[in-house]
């Protein structure tokens, strides 16, 4: 019991009277709403004594903005009505400092339940406040500078794209131009081969026709002469046939390694798209996320 009674007495109305003076800013208005009690904590918020703030109004301590609302009325006809208020709160302090409060209006009852005067508990958070805006604002110019940068991104990317997209096709134009040489080299050796089987032929024939100026003796001479002729002639097209036929390989093998060295680069160029594409999207998404995170940032100021 004597514990009890220890306890009882160290945790009295005037113990916690005493501790709420010594820690909290309070101040107290009457209906007239001047000022009738105030400790030394909420003077000194305020830039006054307390002896200073004694008899003054309400609206001395507010901006001329908020006393010129119709809010104001509303606010105090509200905690006339026997209903608390508690938000932060901008105050002037007595050299013209803005300030913020973080405050509690409470009604104070008579016996009768009715409102005698208005009570308010207050702390100063102005420079937590204005530690938060300050924090805002960098986070604000952070995703504008992100911002900026994706957007950058995202342009030089399609210009790059473009590029390569334009390299691409020409690629393809390349790539049909050197399949229509295969073609043409293809119809060529095709064309060679006919006439290396016409100068056969014509050997063949000219051979024959020697044989039978022989038989003719003298009466044929004249026509070996022309068989022999056209034996030169033929073995003439056949060297330069097979000469040809040689260069024609050539063209043919070179076409082939140009058009797989332009099947290996548009390949290339296929991959750089998809490459491309993939970081414009990511600058998209860092573009989004830094929207996101200003709109998030300027939320938040509103709260606070």
């Amino acid at each position: 019991m004597a514990i009890n009674r220890l306890n009882d007495e160290q945790v009295s109305d005037a113990v916690v009277m005493k501790a709420l003076e010594d820690n909290l800013a309070i101040i107290r208005f009457g209906l007239d709403r001047k000022v009738v009690y105030v400790n030394d904590n909420f003077a000194k918020v305020m830039g006054y004594t307390s002896e200073e703030m004694l008899g003054m109004d309400h609206k001395q301590f507010c901006t001329q903005n908020f006393v010129e609302s119709s809010g104001y009325e509303r606010f105090w006809l509200q905690l006339m009505k026997g209903n608390s208020f508690e938000d932060k709160v901008e105050r002037k302090t007595a050299s013209g400092k803005r300030i913020w409060l973080q405050a509690t209006y409470m009604p104070v009852f008579g016996d009768g339940g009715r409102v005698l005067g208005i009570a308010k508990v207050a702390s100063n958070i102005t420079e937590r406040l204005e530690t938060i805006a300050t924090v805002m604002t960098e986070l604000q110019q952070m995703s504008d500078g992100l911002n900026i940068r994706a957007e950058a991104g995202i342009q030089r990317s399609q210009t790059l794209l473009e590029s390569i997209e334009h390299i691409a096709e020409v690629s393809g134009e390349n790539i049909d131009t050197l399949s229509s040489l295969q073609r043409q080299a293809e119809s060529i050796r095709g064309i060679v081969q006919t006439i290396q089987e016409i100068a056969s032929q014509t050997n063949l024939l000219a051979l024959n026709a020697a044989i039978e100026a022989a038989r003719a003796g003298e009466h044929g001479r004249g026509f070996d002469i022309v068989a022999k002729e056209v034996r030169k002639l033929a073995s003439r097209v056949s060297d330069s046939i097979v000469e040809v036929r040689q260069n024609i390989v050539g063209i043919t093998k070179e076409v082939e390694n140009i058009t797989n060295g332009t099947n290996r680069a548009r390949n290339t160029v296929t991959q750089s798209q998809e490459q491309i594409r993939l970081a414009i999207d990511e600058f998209a998404d860092i573009s989004a996320a830094s929207g996101e995170l200003d709109a998030q940032a300027k939320e938040f100021s509103k709260l606070i």
